[in-house]
């Protein structure tokens, strides 16, 4: 019996070795990944722009000046009161991005060891109207970030905003902003619109920010609070009951959506516990899907389980709800 017990601990032991020999592998793999990864502050040059400079900066940046606008139109934009406003305050709170540029690098080094294929963009700063709709545009080969919607979700700019936007209004969410940018592109939707399928989908987005960004917080990832992580981890087998009670699972309605996938205050159980709840309740269970799926399936890549239909995932997922409600 003790060298039963014996043998076990050993193939325990060699198991963990071998997973930590090759997660230590990878790394080194990604971190020897020549990426260049230059941030270029098109807000700045254009801070600075006048008559006398500006063909050379049209030149440099055709995309950003359409045109059908001459340069007296541009002279003017530059010189416009909110403009100046925003313009002031990025400077001041952004004097550099060396910071945030390190990430951005690693985040491409790994998107690069699983997309070997994938393009590596320009990234590009610009201001823009504090635009929280589109903080972060993908365009091929080039990334745009609106640096003025990350100056802090305290920011007297920022009032009149919804608290629930404002809260991801902070640099540290600029990194996960991007590579969800990447998983639009690379994640397709199903022809099937039912809600777990839905929900699937938006696991595949949540499940590549968690390889892609192994450094980053779940907090981060998710756009969640501690409070609101918590509570979804102790509701996760109501929420889980309340779909399945319902007969939500194979439902095609929009209405859904904006219950509980899409950003909001909090979801909508339509009952009392609804401002207690975190928003997009329906991505975090797609989430764990997700994450059953793959512990089912360990020695899947992601570019392959990006491949799998919602379907498929859910039926060989075993999901089940980690946690027993109370």
């Amino acid at each position: 019996m003790q060298n039963h017990s014996i043998k076990i601990l050993c193939c325990f032991f060699l198991i963990s070795f071998f997973k930590c020999g090759f997660i230590e592998n990878k790394e080194f793999i990604i971190d020897s990944i020549d990426i260049d990864v230059k941030i270029e502050r098109f807000d700045q040059k254009f801070d600075s722009v006048s008559n006398s400079n500006i063909n050379n900066l049209k030149n440099k940046y055709p995309f950003l000046f359409p045109n059908k606008y001459d340069n007296d139109f541009w002279i003017k934009k530059k010189n416009d009161t909110i403009y100046k406003l925003l313009s002031t305050a990025v400077i001041e709170k952004f004097k550099d991005l060396d910071f945030v540029s390190n990430q951005i690098k690693n985040s491409f080094k790994h998107l690069k060891y699983e997309f070997p294929k994938i393009k590596i963009p320009r990234v590009i700063t610009v201001i823009n109207n504090v635009d929280y709709l589109n903080k972060v545009i993908l365009a091929d080969s080039l990334l745009f970030i609106s640096i003025d919607t990350y100056m802090g979700k305290e920011n007297d700019l920022y009032q009149g905003i919804p608290k629930y936007i404002r809260n991801t209004m902070s640099i540290e969410f600029l990194v996960p902003n991007i590579i969800e940018k990447f998983s639009d592109k690379l994640i397709k939707k199903s022809k099937n619109k039912n809600f777990i399928s839905e929900m699937i989908f938006y696991g595949k987005k949540l499940y590549f920010k968690d390889i892609i960004l192994p450094n980053h917080s779940d907090l981060l990832k998710n756009e969640y609070t501690k409070e609101q992580y918590d509570w979804i981890n102790e509701n996760e087998i109501f929420i889980w009951r309340y779909f399945v009670d319902k007969e939500l699972l194979y439902v095609n309605d929009e209405k859904l959506y904006d219950r509980f996938l899409l950003p909001g205050p909090f979801s909508k159980f339509y009952l009392e516990i609804d401002k207690e709840s975190p928003p997009r309740v329906g991505q975090w269970v797609g989430l764990q899907i997700v994450k059953s799926y793959v512990a089912n399936n360990p020695k899947i890549s992601l570019k392959e389980l990006l491949s799998i239909s919602n379907e498929e995932i859910f039926l060989k997922s075993k999901y089940k709800p980690r946690k027993i409600w109370q």
